[in-house]
C-alpha cells in the first residue's frame, strides 16, 4: 500500500499541532547530539525549525542569515558552539520547552 502523505509533511503537521510531540522531537535531537549522532540531531532540529519558528524567523532571532542556518543544519553542516546554542535557545523560546541535562551512571 502506498503512503498518501509524505513522512516529513506528517511530522511537520504533528509538530505544529502537538506541544508534547515538539518536546519529544527537541529532546530526541539533543540526545542524538549528546550520543555523537550529529547527522540525526541536525535532521530533527531542521524539522523542528521548519515546524515552529521557520528559518527566516530563526535568522532574525539569532541574527544570522537564513542560508547560513540552512547550511549549518544540513547533513554535512557544522555549526559552531555559539550558533548551535543560539539555535537551541531560540527553539526553547519558541516551543516553550526548557531543556535540562541530567546524568546517569553507565
Amino acid at each position: 500500500m502506498a503512503l498518501t502523505r509524505d513522512f516529513k509533511e506528517t511530522v511537520l503537521a504533528r509538530a505544529q499541532r502537538d506541544a508534547r510531540f515538539r518536546e519529544a522531537l527537541f529532546t530526541e535531537a539533543i540526545n542524538a547530539y549528546l550520543a555523537g549522532d550529529t547527522t540525526v540531531g541536525k535532521a530533527i532540529l531542521r524539522d523542528l525549525v521548519n515546524a515552529t519558528i521557520g528559518f527566516e524567523g530563526l535568522a532574525v532571532e539569532i541574527n544570522k542569515p537564513s542560508k547560513s542556518l540552512h547550511r549549518m543544519l544540513a547533513p554535512r553542516g557544522n555549526p559552531n558552539t555559539e550558533n548551535f546554542f543560539g539555535i537551541v535557545r531560540a527553539l526553547q523560546k519558541k516551543t516553550r520547552v526548557k531543556l535540562r541535562v541530567t546524568a546517569k551512571a553507565a
